[in-house]
């Protein structure tokens, strides 16, 4: 498949029913990849919830030839870290660069913000996305079963980098 121009920006409240698609349609994929037999919160959210949100975080989009195609929430809480949630991509443009779009452009935003550490849950044994969010330097915190499956607390340390200087050496 022939990616061409992908835009990340700032969603908008005109944005929410797309939103809502690519919700359902990348979290029914993230369950079938998890192996979860019930529903993860983000199938069980409304239109409402994604307008609200809109409107009290950080919802950007990836849109690709004028089509939201992914998408993801965060929120800086006051101790500096940030929440990541609802990071979903269209299961038909898994694999072509949307995701990895969305995160760098959410590590700009963060590394400029002044934020130490990301933190996100995903579902601890679906390798594809363990595997990608190691790929962006997260690693596991912990796991806990309190959804009703195994979920790994991943956690990104932004410090580091904002800390080094261009003759910096890494040993």
């Amino acid at each position: 498949m022939e990616i061409n121009q992908i835009t990340i920006r700032k969603a908008i409240l005109e944005d929410v029913p797309t939103i809502f698609y690519v919700i359902q349609e990348s979290f029914k994929k993230y369950c079938e990849n998890s192996g979860l037999e019930e529903p993860p919160d983000a199938l069980r959210e409304t239109v409402d919830d994604i307008r609200k949100d809109i409107l009290t975080k950080q919802v950007l989009v990836a849109v690709l030839d004028g089509k939201i195609v992914g998408t993801l929430r965060y929120q800086i809480l006051a101790d500096q870290t940030v929440y990541l949630t609802r990071f979903g991509v269209l299961p038909s443009f898994h694999r072509a660069g949307i995701g990895q779009s969305l995160m760098n452009e959410v590590d700009d935003q963060l590394i400029k913000a002044g934020v130490n550490r990301i933190f996100l849950y995903t579902a601890a044994k679906n390798k594809d996305l363990v595997r990608f969010y190691y790929g962006r330097g997260f690693y596991v915190e912990s796991t806990n079963t309190d959804r009703g499956y195994l979920r790994a607390l991943m956690v990104k340390e932004l410090k580091a980098k904002q800390n080094l200087t261009p003759n910096a050496q890494i040993l």
